[in-house]
């Protein structure tokens, strides 16, 4: 066997290790988080003096299942507007110095999660909900 075609054997034997961890780093490639942001979201209420007051709540999902966390990122406009429809109308409704009730505004915002999303698997957490 000549030298040239040793080296060319060397250099390709050297080359294939390197093929395959460059293929194991794409396999163990960081995962995302699960957790997804939503913006903040704002609903108009009457404060006790009568004023205009604000209903704030954050919040945001945790989506275990790559497909449905693909499909939540892609409807994020969507849940917005369903979100944001939800708490301006429990906003309006919400009585003058009464705190908001939080175990319906969650379950309010879980249904229309899993309405948009078109089945169920994506849990809302929320953060915080303030009345100003």
């Amino acid at each position: 066997m000549d030298r040239r075609r040793l080296a060319g054997l060397i250099a390709i034997a050297a080359a294939l290790p390197g093929v395959a961890a460059a293929s194991g780093k794409a396999e163990n490639a960081p995962r995302r988080s699960p957790y997804l942001q939503i913006q903040t979201l704002l609903g108009t209420t009457m404060r006790a003096d009568g004023r205009r007051g604000s209903l704030t709540v954050e919040c945001g999902l945790d989506i275990p299942d790559p497909a449905l966390r693909e499909r939540a990122e892609q409807s994020i406009p969507r849940l917005r507007s369903a979100y944001a429809s939800t708490v301006q109308a429990y906003a309006a409704g919400l009585p003058s110095g009464t705190a908001p009730n939080a175990d319906f505004i969650a379950r309010a915002l879980q249904q229309q999660t899993d309405r948009v999303l078109g089945r169920q698997g994506a849990r809302l957490l929320l953060g915080a909900i303030l009345v100003n």
